[in-house]
């Protein structure tokens, strides 16, 4: 039988997946009790994406395909507002949601398994060298990361899917596929 749980929702344009980084920064009162909420109970949160064609009140608005992550760094920002870092843990699957008073979704989670680690091979290696070029041109995203793997395609493949900037419905599909192989090979016509 299939094991859901319960975790707060955080919908946003921006994703991450397992094992990549997202800095975010809090400031609605819902999204602070979300943050205290996982902080004292030492849970997950899901970041997951939303239909931008939805109006927020219907049952679609959120997307079916997000990542459970975990805050692993939190500093309090110039503005007053806090900031968090979060690490991908988990590709989870949403079945349902609900929104509570307060505006905070909480969501019935299937985490799924996770991508087979498979070395790049010579035919994907561009993948690895325009990936190389961009953290080189914007630091900020190399800076998130003491442990490149350049050289796992699941890595590589998940880090993509992080920065291209795809159509959501896209993203979707992509994001819960089995495995890296397939994604590998769209992504290769996409930085060819």
């Amino acid at each position: 039988m299939t094991q859901y749980e319960e975790l707060p929702l955080f919908p946003l344009t921006a994703h991450v997946l397992p094992e990549g980084r997202l800095r975010l920064r809090i400031f609605e009162p819902r999204y602070t009790r979300l943050v205290k909420r996982c902080m004292s109970e030492q849970s997950d949160f899901v970041i997951c994406m939303f239909d931008p064609n939805q109006s927020k009140e219907t049952e679609n608005y959120i997307l079916p395909f997000g990542t459970a992550v975990q805050i692993i760094d939190f500093e309090m920002l110039d503005d007053g507002f806090l900031g968090i870092t979060v690490e991908g843990k988990d590709r989870v699957h949403i079945h349902d949601h609900h929104v509570e008073s307060d505006g905070l979704n909480l969501g019935h989670v299937e985490r799924l398994p996770a991508w087979p680690n498979k070395a790049l091979s010579s035919d994907k290696i561009v993948l690895k060298e325009r990936l190389e070029e961009i953290f080189q041109v914007y630091p900020e995203l190399a800076n998130l990361y003491q442990d490149e793997r350049f050289d796992e395609l699941s890595w590589l493949c998940q880090r993509w899917l992080e920065i291209l900037p795809l159509d959501v419905h896209a993203k979707q599909q992509l994001i819960k596929a089995d495995n890296p192989l397939e994604v590998s090979e769209y992504l290769l016509q996409l930085v060819s």
